[in-house]
């Protein structure tokens, strides 16, 4: 058997280390070649390591959360001879003995004949005598917890140890005579904890779970520390009035096809952000702040916050100024689910110019949605409700929904984000004009 070591290959696009988030094996593990043995993160792109060989664990290089270098051993494989890397097969290869001169045997000397020996006598095994009777064992009934407030019984020295402890001896239920706490109820307290209440009792909960922030969840926190600590961020709420919009999307999603799949709000936020960016293309860039310079992009690339299971993610529709309804939808649609199931590429999840968060019907009344640095600005959707709104003469039903949406104050003034709001409004509250090049 000889040593493999397999080390972690370059993933592409100049990357120089990657954080270890998953492991396939373990120590002791047979793996057959092709078998994942880890998968590592770069920025927001999952890659899983292979086993080139088939072999045994025998060491594994980092924990999950772990930054690995490029190149640097990520695991050592027991194998069979033949595929062992140089260095692993010298390590293994024992140096040769020195070879000794032979020497003569002696003669052999010959064994004496054995001597036969009479076979002992047996003796007649004793009966064992019959074990005592044992007593009954003693069954006491257990004894009482003591009322909160009465002393408990207890020694001086069982006292002490309590304290020490920081253990309450009310709640120590004592083994002793009438009882009496001993050193021992001590102990066995500590080792078990308190004792469960009475069913359907309250309990205090006193247990830590320390989890390890790793992978994409770390990539999130970073982020978002990023964003906050360098962006001051103005808020701006808007009331928007989608009655007529629902009522356009209820009939186009009527008779629904391949090319023109059912609609939800966010295309049509969408094109509305497409419009009002035509308008105001200082809001659709990036803010380079270390080189003091806000990069305006004439593309505009929506990204898409998703709740995905390893945690939020940030698709990206690329050029929605060149998508119609259907065709913001039906990207929007494909890179939600690839984001959803951990097979979309680094590409898919970057190049984001300004983005859209929404929680659905969870979305609340009012949001603060946080920049995705290095943007200047992030439409936040909250939930639909019907509420009562006056139309000059009395009170009617509308579907409202509030706009949430966060902007850059170091190169965005309060005046353009709120220009930006009312054109969002406006456009959404008569989503004929939509469809009109204006």
């Amino acid at each position: 058997m000889a040593e493999r070591i397999i080390k972690l290959p370059d993933v592409g696009e100049g990357i120089a280390e990657a954080e270890l988030v998953e492991w396939h094996v373990k120590v002791g593990d047979i793996v057959r070649e092709d078998d994942l043995i880890a998968a590592v993160m770069t920025d927001k792109a999952t890659v899983e390591i292979p086993s080139p060989v088939e072999g045994e664990v025998t060491w594994v290089g980092a924990e999950i959360g772990d930054t690995v270098a490029i190149g640097s051993a990520l695991v050592k494989l027991k194998v069979s001879g033949g595929t062992a890397s140089e260095e692993a097969e010298e390590a293994e290869t024992p140096a040769e003995p020195p070879k000794e001169k032979p020497v003569a045997a002696a003669p052999a000397t010959p064994a004496p004949a054995p001597v036969s020996e009479p076979a002992p006598k047996q003796l007649p095994t004793p009966k064992p005598a019959a074990a005592p009777a044992r007593p009954a064992p003693i069954v006491t009934a257990p004894v009482p917890r003591r009322p909160v407030g009465e002393k408990p019984l207890a020694s001086p020295a069982v006292r002490l140890k309590a304290r020490e402890a920081g253990i309450d001896l009310r709640q120590v239920q004592g083994s002793g005579p009438g009882g009496r706490v001993t050193h021992e109820d001590i102990d066995a307290f500590i080792q078990r904890g308190p004792e469960a209440p009475a069913k359907g009792g309250l309990v205090a909960k006193t247990a830590v779970t320390d989890v390890k922030v790793v992978g994409l969840r770390r990539r999130i926190a970073e982020k978002m520390a990023l964003s906050k600590s360098r962006i001051p961020h103005i808020t701006i709420v808007e009331e928007v009035d989608v009655s007529a919009l629902e009522d356009l999307r209820a009939a186009l999603n009527k008779k629904p096809t391949a090319e023109r799949p059912k609609l939800t709000l966010l295309p049509f936020l969408m094109r509305a952000m497409v419009k009002a960016l035509g308008e105001q293309p200082g809001l659709n860039a990036l803010y380079d702040d270390e080189a003091g310079t806000v990069h305006q992009h004439a593309g505009i690339h929506i990204g898409i916050a998703t709740q995905a299971p390893s945690g939020l993610m940030v698709p990206v529709v690329k050029h929605a100024e060149a998508r119609d309804l259907w065709g913001c939808a039906i990207e929007l649609s494909r890179l939600a689910e690839r984001a959803r199931d951990g097979s979309a590429t680094r590409d898919e999840l970057t190049g984001s110019t300004i983005t859209i968060t929404s929680l659905g019907a969870l979305g609340g009344i009012a949001t603060t949605p946080v920049i995705n640095h290095p943007e200047v600005a992030i439409v936040g959707v909250n939930k639909m409700m019907i509420r009562p709104v006056w139309d000059g003469t009395t009170f009617v039903p509308r579907k409202m929904m509030n706009l949430s949406s966060s902007f850059d104050h170091r190169v965005i003034d309060g005046w353009d984000a709120a220009v930006f709001v009312q054109r969002l409004k406006e456009l959404l509250e008569t989503p004929a004009t939509l469809f009109v090049d204006m």
